[in-house]
C-alpha cells in the first residue's frame, strides 16, 4: 500500500520503526522486516542505529531503490550548515548516497530560528536531489504555522505520537489543511519509556473495544490499530525486534474495518500524550552530540 506525498513521491504506508532497537538487534530486525515484505524503514540520528539499518538493508539483497529510507536530524545539528553536515552523517552511516525522506526530529521552539535554518537546509538538499522528500516530526499546529511562514517548501510528512488513546485530531486537521501526510509513531500505543509522563498509563492493547474488534476479524489488537491508521490515510511505523511480531504487524492487508469500527476506535481518544510535550525545552537531551559517520 503506497501513499503519494505532496511532491508526487510515493512512500509505502507501513514501515518498520527502530526507536529503542538496540544496535545489535537492529540489523536482524531490518532484515526480517524486508523479508516479510516491508519496504520502508524509519530511523533517526538520535536512535544510534542508522549504521545497523544500512547493514540490514544491504544484507537483504534488495536494490537500494526498492527500500524507502527515512531518518531524522537531531536538535544539536540544527542550523543551516550543521544540518547539511547532518545529511553527510546520515548517508555515511546508512551507506547510501541519497535519502528518501529526511525530517526534523523536534520543533525545539526554544531555539526556533535554528529549526528554521535546519529546515532551509532540508530545502537545499531537496533541490539538489540528495533527498526525495522532507518533513518534520512532533510539530504541533502552531509550530507548523511558524515554519510555513518562514520557509518555501511545505513539509511532506509530520510524524507525531498517534494511537487510539492519543489521536491528536487538531494536528491531523492542520496537516490535512496543508497537504502534509500524518505519520504515526507509537502507532499501537507501545510507548512506555518516558519517566514522568503517563504514570497512570493504560495499555491500549488490552482495550476491550480493540480486543473485541480483533476477535471479530480474527486479528490481534496491534493489527486492528495498524489497519485503523492505514484506512484513515496515515502512515504507521510500528517498532519491533521480535520476528513474529514484525511479520504480524505487516499482515494487515487482508481485512477491512467497518465505518462503525473505525468510529469506535476514534472514540477512545483521551487527549493525554504519553511522550514528552514538543513545546517543552529539554536542554540536556537536545544537546546530545551526534557522532560523525
Amino acid at each position: 500500500m503506497e501513499l503519494t506525498l505532496n511532491n508526487g513521491v510515493t512512500m509505502p504506508a507501513l514501515g518498520l520503526g527502530v526507536f529503542q532497537s538496540a544496535p545489535e538487534q537492529t540489523t536482524a530486525a531490518v532484515e526480517t522486516a524486508l523479508a516479510a515484505g516491508y519496504r520502508h524503514i524509519d530511523t533517526a540520528a538520535a536512535y544510534g542505529n542508522e549504521r545497523e539499518v544500512g547493514e540490514g538493508i544491504r544484507n537483504s539483497g534488495l536494490d537500494r531503490s526498492d527500500v524507502f529510507i527515512e531518518t531524522k536530524v537531531w536538535v544539536s545539528d540544527y542550523g543551516y550548515d550543521q544540518t547539511l553536515q547532518a545529511w553527510e552523517k546520515a548517508v555515511g552511516k546508512l551507506g547510501v548516497d541519497y535519502l528518501d525522506l529526511f525530517i526534523l526530529h523536534q520543533p525545539a521552539p526554544d531555539r526556533f530560528e535554528r529549526t528554521v535554518g535546519a529546515y532551509k537546509a532540508l530545502e537545499t538538499l531537496l533541490a539538489d536531489g540528495r533527498v526525495r522528500a522532507i518533513g518534520v516530526s512532533n510539530f504541533m499546529p502552531h509550530h507548523l504555522v511558524q515554519l510555513l511562514a518562514a520557509t518555501d517548501v511545505v513539509p511532506a510528512v509530520n510524524q507525531i505520537e498517534l494511537h487510539p488513546y492519543f489521536a491528536q485530531p487538531a494536528v491531523q486537521a492542520k496537516d490535512t489543511e496543508h497537504g502534509i501526510l500524518t505519520q504515526a509513531w507509537s502507532p499501537i500505543g507501545g510507548i512506555t519509556f518516558y519517566p514522568g509522563w503517563g504514570e497512570k498509563r493504560r495499555n491500549v492493547m488490552e482495550d476491550p473495544t480493540i480486543t473485541g474488534i480483533g476477535q471479530t476479524h480474527g486479528k490481534s489488537p496491534a493489527q486492528i490499530m495498524i489497519r485503523w491508521h492505514l484506512q484513515q490515510g496515515r502512515s504507521a511505523i510500528p517498532k519491533s525486534t521480535n520476528p513474529a511480531r514484525i511479520a504480524e504487524n505487516f499482515d494487515v492487508f487482508d481485512f477491512e474495518l467497518g465505518a462503525d469500527e473505525l468510529a469506535a476506535i476514534d472514540a477512545l481518544d483521551t487527549g493525554v500524550r504519553n511522550g514528552p510535550d514538543p513545546d517543552e525545552a529539554r536542554e540536556e537531551r537536545f544537546a546530545m552530540v551526534i557522532p560523525e559517520a
